[in-house]
């Protein structure tokens, strides 16, 4: 079950290599395996669900920590009065939707609900 606000999934840039030189580095190191979907995202289950994105145009510069929610607009509310600053705002992808924000120190984060 998915709980409200806990780490469900992270994203990782790709873009200093291919996409398959990383899918094969992390194989090779710790036995990872890949699922595809497309030319530059290619998604991993190994504890913590991820992904790393190798299209330099969607890639987030740094590790994009990504919460789960059940309600994304009221998630958004909470986030922007809390003090956080919406940067995407609500948005689909496969598998769902999501937005991003950053925090009062500049992190930025994602959250996404079925």
């Amino acid at each position: 079950m998915k709980l409200n606000g806990k780490l469900d999934y992270l994203e990782l840039p790709a873009t200093g290599g291919t996409l398959d030189s990383v899918k094969s580095f992390y194989s090779a190191a710790f036995s990872w395996s890949f699922t595809d979907y497309g030319p530059t995202y290619s998604a991993f289950t190994e504890g913590l669900d991820g992904g790393f994105q190798a299209d330099a145009a969607e890639a987030p510069p740094k590790p994009l920590p990504v919460l789960y929610c059940e309600n994304l607009e009221e998630t958004q509310a909470a986030v922007e009065n809390a003090g956080g600053t919406i940067v995407k705002p609500i948005f689909s992808f496969p598998g769902g939707r999501r937005f991003h924000f950053t925090d009062p120190a500049g992190n930025e984060l994602a959250v996404w609900g079925e």
